[in-house]
């Protein structure tokens, strides 16, 4: 008998899915390094890869291990020793990238897919003949325009949290939008800014307009809203994002006239913007197995050496968008027993290259053979934050007023280590953690194990509908498509087939 597997989050208050026989079988075929006794029908599978109803540009799910005590167990399996086979039990060929699963190396594998067409029958989950996972379906590729019509059933299937904390935060200054007050206002104070896209979704179609000079980057905004609109219905909203770098309203929720509800991708102290998830961990969850190597899920099975064999320093490289970046390699050349700091581009302060030269750049993925990492602000926010965070080295963050959506659920001193503005603490709290080896690496685990739940790419989804949802209950006015915008079309892909079955009904009530 096939076994159809019911999505359960292992990582919430949620029971787990134990395994029949597809976990019987791969905990079988796994070898692992340490001694302890595994016990195939303990093993437990979770993630929204499991469910059909979740449609996200790379589906995935985890496989944890777990002894004959019930007791996960922390050690990576031997290398190649796991195969995952996904297939369609379509009649024509619909093609599906599995790679290697990724060793998340304390005893769970992601395993990661990316569909190139839909599936209107099941698809299969095998991991070695008999054992079989089925997703019932119809089973969506990314591309394919096929919203839910009911947002919660669409919410179900991604396990979405009730409430998110930066949003209630965020809309506090808001509690009414009076859409024909943005008309006048946003353009008249904002538009000399540069960076700022007016947009209304409107029966699930997304219109724009671009207000001044530098909207480039209303791309990644495009391309998140939507893929958020091929998979489920959005309430009619109209509203403003600001696809440059600092955040734009500096009005306080006591001022007259009071702030401007302006969406972006950073937020700060002194500041009223409502925050998205930046565009870059947007883009890399869009394109992850095939346009961008370092994604919030490449991340987790590239995290380098086990901590006891990293390297005892702190480390960074990066570009000289901030003067604290120039006295970290200051720092770094009077203490390199420390710290190992160089700048790979220079565009801010040009004339301090001669003095403190030009690092070569470093890969990703090896930042991760240094037990230390010193997170320093760019321009603003560093983007780099939520990828040094999932690696397993501790976690060195300059304190900034500026900040991204996640930062509400991290707490300093349990997730992360906080350095003084200046960085005139940073050695003197690296040699802290030197002395303190135990304590150190519990940190870095608890920020990892944080980070990887609330940066999962489904949580990004989740994050952005609920920011429409909540912005177009406090609309007092009608939205509206504006003479001067634009309809944003979706792509279309014509080699992939994509056949959305719906009941008559649902179809009938989508016009």
């Amino acid at each position: 008998m096939v076994p159809h597997l019911q999505l359960r989050n292992a990582r919430s208050s949620a029971p787990r899915v134990v395994l029949a026989s597809l976990v019987a079988a791969v905990c079988v075929r796994v070898g692992f390094s340490g001694s302890a006794e595994l016990d195939a029908g303990k093993c437990v599978v979770w993630g929204p890869g499991l469910s059909p109803a979740a449609v996200l540009p790379v589906r995935y799910f985890y496989i944890q291990s777990v002894d004959s005590e019930g007791r996960n167990i922390s050690v990576s399996p031997a290398a190649d020793s796991f195969r995952v086979k996904i297939s369609s039990l379509e009649q024509q060929y619909v093609r599906v990238h599995v790679p290697a699963p990724l060793d998340r190396g304390d005893g769970s594998l992601l395993v990661r897919y990316r569909l190139y067409g839909s599936s209107s029958k099941d698809f299969q989950i095998v991991a070695s003949q008999p054992a079989v996972v089925s997703l019932s379906g119809p089973v969506y590729h990314e591309y394919c325009v096929c919203p839910e019509r009911d947002p919660r059933v669409w919410s179900s299937a991604l396990q979405c949290p009730e409430q998110e904390p930066q949003i209630q935060q965020d809309f506090i200054s808001f509690p009414s939008i009076d859409l024909q007050r943005l008309l006048q206002e946003v353009p008249q104070r904002f538009s000399r800014r540069g960076g700022l896209v007016h947009y209304s979704l409107i029966n699930n179609q997304l219109h724009r307009r671009s207000l001044g000079q530098y909207t480039d980057f209303k791309m990644f905004s495009d391309e998140m809203l939507l893929s958020l609109a091929r998979k489920v219905r959005l309430p009619d909203v109209e509203f403003y994002i600001n696809v440059g770098d600092w955040p734009m309203e500096n009005r306080k929720a006591g001022d007259k006239p009071g702030p401007v509800p302006i969406i972006s991708w950073c937020g700060s102290s002194d500041t009223r913007d409502i925050i998205l998830p930046t565009y870059d961990i947007t883009h890399s969850c869009l394109e992850a197995m095939r346009g961008v190597t370092s994604d919030l899920l490449s991340v987790q099975g590239n995290t380098g050496p086990v901590w006891s064999d990293k390297t005892e320093k702190a480390f960074f490289r990066g570009r000289d968008s901030r003067e604290e970046r120039l006295r970290l390699v200051t720092m770094s050349k009077e203490n390199p027993e420390l710290l190992d700091a160089g700048i790979t581009a220079y565009f801010f302060f040009r004339d301090r290259e001669k003095d403190l030269g030009k690092a070569p750049l470093v890969g990703f993925f090896d930042f991760f053979k240094y037990k230390y990492q010193v997170n320093v602000d760019g321009t603003v926010a560093a983007y780099r934050f939520p990828y040094l965070m999932l690696g397993d080295s501790l976690v060195f963050k300059q304190d900034s007023p500026y900040y991204e959506h996640f930062y509400t659920h991290l707490e300093a001193g349990v997730h992360y280590i906080p350095v003084k503005r200046d960085l005139s603490d940073l050695l003197q709290k690296i040699r802290w953690a030197q002395k303190n080896d135990t304590k150190a690496e519990a940190i870095a685990k608890s920020g990892q194990s944080l980070v990887r739940d609330v940066l999962q790419p489904h949580r990004l989804y989740c994050y952005y509908y609920s920011v429409l949802q909540t912005y177009a209950a406090r609309q007092s006015t009608r939205p509206a498509v504006h003479p001067d915008m634009e309809l944003v079309p979706q792509p279309s892909d014509h080699s992939a087939l994509c056949d959305c079955h719906r009941s008559p009904e649902e179809q009938k009530n989508e016009l």
